[in-house]
Order: C-alpha cells, then structure tokens, then sequence
C-alpha cells in the first residue's frame, strides 16, 4: 500500500480533486500508516478486528511499540521511532541482532512530521506548540478513508496496473529482500 501511494501521488491530478475528496489514513496524527498496516496485518494474518491502538512508550515518548496477542502470545510487534537518535539506536539492535519488531516507522523528525523543521516555528527557531496542535487538530478532522476504498486507487488499478491481481502489481508494487553481504570500507558508517 505505501508503494501504491507514492504511484498515486505520481499520476493523480490535482485539479480532479473537490475538497471532499481529501481524506486522510487512520491514525491519530499525519505521520506514517503504523496504525492503518498494524490493523491490516492483525485483521489479513490473525483474523483479528483491531479498533484502537495502544503506543507503549519505551525509553522516550519517541520510540513507541505496538504489540498483538493472541492466546497469550505476541504475534505482532510494530514500532514508531521518531528522531535520529532512535533511529540510530535501532540500526545498533539491528546489528546486534536484539531487534524483535516486524514493522518499524522511521521519521527523522523528533515528535513525527508536524513537528519537523521545515514547519512554523517562533521566532526563538522552537517549535510553535500552538500551532502545532492547531495543524493536528485540523488533521484529525479530515475524514478517514481506507487506501483500497478510495475511489482514485481504485481507478489506477483498474487503467495503469491492469487490475488487482495483475502480473503488472506483482511486479511493480511488490519486492524481496535478501541478505546483503558486508564489505570493509572506510566510507562504512558506524553507528
């Protein structure tokens, strides 16, 4: 899904678009799809109907996990790490091999995307925190709408990828990942 929105970015028309077809992933704020995939996943593999989702935060409010259980085990372990210091402490239980999530959402920008800088701050250079909730408020007020309701996607199965279960998606909107081998370098980034 998150290939298919950049494809739709891509190809959509703007000038299409009516002011009720703003529409907005579910999730509390404008970040990633964490929730929208979480309850995907837990609904497609478990055959769980997830309607809220708990964030526990861990070490800081920036790097937060959530969990599914069933019969008593966890089945689902996604994370939101927000800020390149959480970023960078991933990349290291990565390498250790202390890493037990099945989905991360990465954003580079401490408190998510609304947050970053390239949004209003005061003259001080901080964030404006009254802006900032002004900006989530009207986000949370965008109806929600699934990815594969929305009648654009639908369109650009039908006309551009021949369809849903086409040969064209599994090639263009699907991938696998193997195992890069290590090579020494002195360009090697050690985190």
């Amino acid at each position: 899904i998150l290939e298919l929105i950049f494809f739709f970015c891509c190809f959509l028309r703007f000038d299409e678009i009516k002011e009720g077809d703003v529409v907005r992933h579910d999730g509390k704020r404008s970040d990633g799809y964490l929730e929208h995939i979480f309850k995907h996943a837990a609904k497609e593999l478990f055959g769980v109907d997830v309607k809220e989702i708990t964030y526990k935060a861990l070490k800081n409010k920036d790097f937060q996990e959530v969990t599914l259980e069933k019969d008593g085990e966890t089945v689902l372990r996604f994370a939101a790490a927000y800020g390149f210091r959480n970023i960078q402490n991933m990349v290291l239980k990565l390498k250790k091999g202390k890493f037990l999530y099945h989905f991360v959402e990465v954003l580079a920008c401490p408190g998510g995307c609304l947050n970053g800088k390239g949004q209003a701050q005061t003259e001080d250079g901080k964030p404006d925190k009254a802006l900032l909730n002004q900006m989530e408020e009207v986000y949370a007020a965008i109806p929600v709408r699934l990815p594969e309701t929305n009648m654009h996607v639908q369109k650009m199965y039908q006309d551009w990828l021949e369809g849903m279960d086409s040969k064209k998606v599994q090639e263009t909107l699907h991938t696998k990942y193997s195992s890069v081998n290590q090579t020494a370098s002195n360009l090697d980034i050690k985190w």
